[in-house]
């Protein structure tokens, strides 16, 4: 206890002020909280027997590679999927031969999410005698029963709400009903790091060959917009530290391969770089590749070949993303847009669907949907949406649900497939539905700021940026802080980019003190009226970056207010 205590001591020792505050309006206040949050080897975890039926999946694990039995990973298309499958595919190589093992990820387009039948015959015929499910399984009762049949030993893995009829099987899910476990937002990959846990236990693993797989799970946990706190937390920040060793040789090249240097690779590189690579694979193709770029060896000759394939892939997304999003949003009315925003594209590609209804709802600030023709003729629609605050659109697609044929999400993203003679009734159905909300709530389409606090500027100095990247990883339940700086003026304006998209320039408090600022993607917004010498209100965010050699400090604009 003591020697915990001292470790407490050293780390609020020097501490600024203003990061405690900040730690407090985030719930954090005891000094041992505080310490953990900060601490750059966090101990925070819980037991993995905690979770229903993880003893027993892991010996029936170890039972069938002992056994010899053909064992097939069954993950996801996307990066908590991919990142699950290496880990399984990782750990279960220190049990058996890599010639007993193999892996499914099933195609975005002709299969979509989870378990399917003609999925599980295929694998059976190959020979597997068992499925392990990373990332998905929990209600896929039929498709379990079906593997059964054919005489194939079946184990699920997930994380998802379970709201239909749980899997006949041994299933291990933080989110179980009944479950003990104590922390319910573990990725898939997660939950597979947890298996893995005990698997090492029970069968005598070194403990190495848990930490090796602990950047699979970073990149899992941050790549499905996991909250960031608690065990989470605790994870990717070993993650982070695993991943800026470069020990993996397949992450490494595709790190350097998209522009990043490994030793300073963050959260936010992970989310906004590594992440995309890696979907694109699914979203374009086949994510298949990418789970053997990760647990690619090295000297493996394929990585160079699939590293560049991705990056490829990446900015091919990035291509159909801008078209789709140019003929989607070209015929919206930017003054006064819908309260719901349903786009039917015909030749939006599917894989990029959700993204570009991201864009959407962030440029016109309204939940909304693109549809795409599915089906054999194209009777069928596939809608994929995203919504704001305040808007649950999992909510109001189950008031509506007699007109899809099958529909899920939560509150902030969804998916459906529906007949297409049901589009205008969906349509009246939603946009009645907000009419109502915005009676209810007048300011629901403004988007809101989360401002921490305001600064002055004798607060903002290279040590406060410094102090403010110990509170890192940021994401999800964890952003970056968000200050105020009021009655500045701005000078230096230089616009940026192709289309002069981003702007520069400096903020100037009364006494003539000055931090140089940056807004990107958002200079349209204001115009030539950057240059008014009038008192302005900025939010965003501090850094403090290398440049040349030396640091400097930069304010990330998010808004700027005007009087």
């Amino acid at each position: 206890m003591a020697g915990r205590t001292g470790i407490i001591g050293r780390v609020m020792n020097n501490i600024n002020e203003t990061i405690i505050k900040l730690l407090e309006k985030r719930g954090i206040t005891s000094q041992e909280d505080i310490a953990e949050f900060l601490s750059d080897k966090p101990q925070r975890t819980h037991s993995a027997a905690l979770l229903d039926d993880i003893e027993a999946g892991a010996e029936l694990i170890i039972s069938e590679a002992k056994k010899g039995s053909r064992i097939c990973i069954y993950g996801d298309y996307d990066a908590d999927g991919i990142t699950s499958t290496a880990l399984m595919l990782s750990i279960l190589g220190h049990l058996t031969g890599k010639e007993k093992l193999g892996y499914y990820i099933p195609s975005r387009f002709e299969e979509g999410y989870g378990l399917n039948m003609d999925a599980v015959k295929s694998i059976a015929d190959s020979g597997y005698d068992m499925i392990i499910t990373v990332d998905c399984g929990s209600v896929s009762a039929e498709e379990v029963a079906y593997a059964q049949q054919l005489g194939m030993t079946i184990l699920v893995t997930d994380h998802h709400n379970i709201t239909d009829k749980m899997a006949g099987c041994l299933l291990i899910n933080p989110k179980k009903p009944g479950s003990r476990y104590p922390f319910r937002e573990l990725s898939g990959c997660g939950v597979a790091f947890k298996v893995a846990q005990v698997i090492q236990q029970k069968a005598g693993l070194p403990k190495s060959v848990l930490s090796e797989v602990l950047d699979l799970v970073a990149i899992g946990t941050v790549g499905d917009i996991m909250p960031l706190v608690d065990e989470n937390r605790t994870m990717v920040k070993f993650g982070l530290k695993t991943i800026n060793m470069g020990r993996r040789p397949g992450l490494r090249r595709l790190a350097e391969g998209a522009g990043l240097k490994v030793g300073t690779i963050t959260s936010e590189n992970l989310g906004f770089i590594i992440v995309p690579h890696l979907n694109a694979s699914g979203r374009i193709e086949d994510a298949s590749q990418a789970v053997k770029l990760l647990t690619a060896e090295e000297g493996d000759t394929e990585i160079d070949r699939i590293v560049e394939d991705l990056l490829f892939k990446n900015q091919e997304r990035r291509r159909l993303q801008n078209e789709t999003y140019k003929s989607c949003s070209e015929g919206l009315d930017k003054d006064n847009p819908e309260d719901f925003i349903l786009i039917r594209s015909e030749d939006a590609h599917e894989g990029i669907a959700g993204i570009v209804a991201g864009k959407i709802k962030d440029t016109f600030y309204r939940p909304s949907v693109i549809l795409t023709p599915t089906g054999s003729e194209g009777q069928l629609l596939k809608g994929t949406g995203r919504s704001i605050e305040g808007v649950n659109l999992y909510q109001l697609l189950k008031a509506h649900e007699e007109l899809f044929e099958k529909f899920g999400g939560h509150a902030g993203a969804c998916g459906f497939t529906m007949k297409a003679e049901n589009f205008d009734a969906l349509k009246q159905g939603l946009l009645s539905e907000m009419k109502v909300l915005c009676e209810d709530n007048g300011d629901i389409f403004i988007k809101k700021y989360a401002v921490d606090m305001d600064l002055d500027f004798s607060d903002i100095t290279v040590d406060f940026a410094d102090q403010l990247q110990m509170l890192a990883p940021f994401g999800n339940a964890n952003p970056k802080p968000l200050f105020r700086l009021v009655n500045v003026t701005l000078t230096d304006v230089k616009y940026m980019g192709n289309d002069n998209q981003h702007v520069r320039f400096a903020a100037c408090d009364r006494e003539g003190n000055t931090v140089q600022c940056v807004l990107f993607n958002k200079a349209a917004e204001y115009g030539l009226s950057l240059y008014a010498r009038r008192p302005v209100e900025l939010i965003g965010s501090l850094e403090s970056q290398v440049w040349q050699g030396t640091k400097r400090l930069q304010f990330m604009v998010e808004k700027i207010k005007f009087d």
